[in-house]
């Protein structure tokens, strides 16, 4: 099947400076990032806060510019943004935000807003957006009375299905959600992540799900994506990735989710914290808190090389076995 969206070789640096009259740093957000969505499928993409998660779901989107790389969606490169062409490309490509409230107007009621889209984009005539935008609610399980309350009157799982319900409206072929569920209570987070699976079920959407939380990403995901300071070390399965993960990253991650049906596992939290990407380590990332680094991790990179038939791991241990 062919990729509904493929970013290849992605890069994205901030310059900062140090203080007033500091000399100023290269901060790689995002280094060589190639990824993958086919229609009607999940790609979780999992790593820790400043691991260039966002970043990447923005620039897949032209939100964010690319330094490096290209992102082509159904075969065709990513427009400039801001273009014509870009607009009419963006009525495919739609994002779910982390906080609900934050991505809705707090002075429209949830009807004008999921109509928004069809509006920017002149789509059907003004009676057939109002009941397009009801359909929608309709489809994400809200009613007809919620269309003309506001945000704050709404609960925080009513708000982010309204959000969901305004994405859905120009009837994109992929999805970026990022962070969608972290702000919702552990309940409402499954009945999201049950409407976005029942979504996709019924239209074939593929969807970049970014998350820190592997226990929602297990649920979601076809494929994961492993990311550690803007490099991607790990991307196969969920099954194989939560039943045998490969690098030591991974294998800190899944170490530290509770799995559903069992009972107290050992842990084997991570120790210490992610290196400041503006002064990033040399060879591997990972190797200060690698429990198994060797010489070569401290001097050489390891390529994000394939293991298997649908496995690739940046680990020299790895590549070794």
């Amino acid at each position: 099947m062919s990729a509904l969206l493929d970013a290849r070789n992605l890069g994205r640096t901030y310059r900062m400076r140090q203080g007033l009259f500091g000399r100023v740093l290269d901060i790689h957000a995002v280094d060589g990032v190639d990824l993958s969505v086919a229609p009607g499928e999940t790609l979780g993409f999992v790593g820790e806060s400043g691991s260039g998660k966002s970043t990447t779901g923005r620039m897949v989107l032209g939100l964010e510019p690319l330094d490096a790389g290209e992102v082509r969606f159904e075969g065709e490169p990513l427009p400039p943004t801001g273009s014509p062409a870009w607009r009419r490309q963006r009525t495919r490509m739609q994002m779910i935000f982390q906080d609900p409230l934050a991505a809705l107007d707090r002075r429209l009621t949830i009807g004008v807003q999921v109509r928004e889209p069809l509006d920017i984009h002149d789509i059907g005539a003004r009676e057939e957006r109002d009941e397009r935008a009801l359909s929608l609610l309709s489809l994400v399980g809200l009613s007809p009375v919620h269309a003309a309350r506001y945000p704050h009157e709404l609960s925080g799982g009513q708000r982010q299905r309204a959000v969901i319900a305004r994405a859905l409206a120009t009837e994109p072929r992929l999805l970026v959600c990022d962070e969608p569920v972290s702000a919702l209570d552990v309940s409402i987070q499954a009945q999201v992540v049950t409407l976005l699976q029942k979504l996709q079920d019924n239209l074939g959407i593929g969807m970049l799900f970014i998350s820190h939380d592997l226990r929602v990403v297990r649920q979601i995901s076809h494929r994961i994506a492993v990311i550690y300071l803007g490099r991607i070390v790990e991307e196969g399965t969920a099954e194989d990735l939560f039943q045998a993960p490969l690098h030591p990253y991974t294998q800190a991650l899944v170490a530290a989710s509770p799995e559903p049906g069992r009972g107290k596992i050992r842990r084997q939290p991570l120790q210490g914290d992610p290196p400041n990407p503006a002064d990033r380590p040399s060879g591997c990332a990972f190797h200060p808190r690698c429990p198994v680094a060797e010489a070569r991790c401290r001097d050489s990179l390891p390529s994000l090389t394939p293991v298997d038939g649908t496995r690739r791991v940046a680990c020299h241990l790895v590549s070794r076995q």
